[in-house]
């Protein structure tokens, strides 16, 4: 614990009120500790349950800074908050994390430059700044390709998967100017996310990996142990706890971290990092002893980590849209849990909630 760690009822400032803010927010009172929720929305989830919320735009310094004045310290919920707003808090108050890890993360192409500077493997890339440049980059790459915005692409969206049928100036057309890259094609086996905690002090904890299912292109289901490879001794630089650890080291990150990953054979290639809590370690609220949002409070409040160990394994599906209607019958399940997000609408693809099905640790 540092020596400034904040006491009871210190206040938390988080920016944005999603369902992340607003499990966060959660977290923290648990603790003792006050939350002030900073979001657009009038509706947002977070709001509901916050000591305080201040609604204005992201770019309304004024109200940035009378936010910044009313809190101990600050967070964000999601990686598209412009820089230059967390830049205008970090002058008034302590931010974690850094804008440096937002920056990182905002740019796809800075993102895995990073990655790979850290001598962890990535996907081949190649930046995209016109017609030219996105035909020799699938000539390297064989004719196929994912074309990615560089900027603000999440849950397939600003993506296309090119192949030699794809018309490329109705690609380019929609791109519409955007900065973006091509990334190679990975045969990967799974999808896996490695979680990690870092505290103020340098000290970390992590996570169990966690194995994600997609589909049409949102996360499904996360299953807590994922099933990797038994080749990844403690010593092997790519083994993801240490992955995780120097990644995180890297960017003098503090709060929880996220990494996702592809399984090729026995080798695992980064694919991107979020610096927040992450869709993909919900299930660690109810199978772990201290939950990712939890740890994350612990983490910028200056708190001593908690212990990331898993009780149980687990399986935790995303509601979408309208299947929060099946929340009775979900409630009424053994060993579930329902979380529920308090969105007013239900629209195709949103996310309402999650359900985390426990069951006795089998490894």
């Amino acid at each position: 614990m540092t020596t400034d760690a904040l006491g009871p009822n210190a206040t938390i400032g988080i920016i944005g009120g999603g369902q992340l803010g607003r499990m966060l927010a959660l977290a923290a009172a648990e603790l003792g500790l006050r939350t002030h929720i900073y979001c657009p929305d009038k509706d947002c989830p977070a709001a509901q349950v916050t000591d305080a919320v201040t609604h204005a735009a992201y770019d309304d310094t004024e109200a940035l800074s009378a936010f910044s004045a009313a809190v101990d310290v600050v967070t964000y919920e999601f990686e598209n908050i412009p820089v230059a707003t967390v830049n205008h808090v970090a002058a008034r108050k302590p931010v974690f994390p850094s804008a440096k890890a937002l920056e990182v993360a905002q740019d796809r192409w800075q993102e895995k430059s990073f990655i790979r500077a850290q001598g962890f493997e990535v996907a081949d890339f190649f930046d995209i700044t016109d017609r030219a440049s996105l035909n020799a980059a699938l000539q390297e790459t064989g004719g196929s390709g994912i074309l990615k915005t560089r900027h603000f692409g999440y849950d397939g969206k600003g993506q296309w998967r090119l192949d030699a049928d794809s018309d490329l100036d109705k690609v380019l057309e929609d791109l519409d100017g955007r900065a973006a890259i091509l990334e190679a094609l990975v045969p990967f086996e799974r999808e896996v996310s490695i979680l990690v905690a870092r505290g103020r002090d340098g000290s970390t904890a992590c996570y169990d990996v966690i194995e994600n299912f997609h589909r049409n292109h949102t996360l499904h289901t996360s299953t807590l142990p994922a099933a990797l490879p038994d080749h990844l001794p403690d010593a092997d630089p790519a083994n993801p706890h240490k992955m995780a650890e120097k990644l995180a080291h890297a960017l003098d990150y503090v709060g929880v971290l996220a990494i996702e990953c592809f399984v090729v054979g026995e080798r695992l290639l980064v694919n991107e990092i979020a610096p927040r809590v992450h869709n993909s370690g919900h299930l660690t609220q109810d199978a772990c002893h201290v939950g990712q949002f939890e740890q994350h409070i612990r983490a910028i409040a200056g708190w001593t980590l908690g212990d990331a160990t898993a009780h149980s394994d687990a399986v935790m599906t995303n509601l979408l849209g309208d299947e929060i209607d099946q929340w009775p019958d979900l409630a009424a399940q053994k060993a579930t849990h329902v979380h529920l997000y308090g969105k007013s609408e239900a629209r195709a693809g949103r996310k309402m909630g999650h359900v985390t099905k426990l069951s006795a640790k089998t490894r």
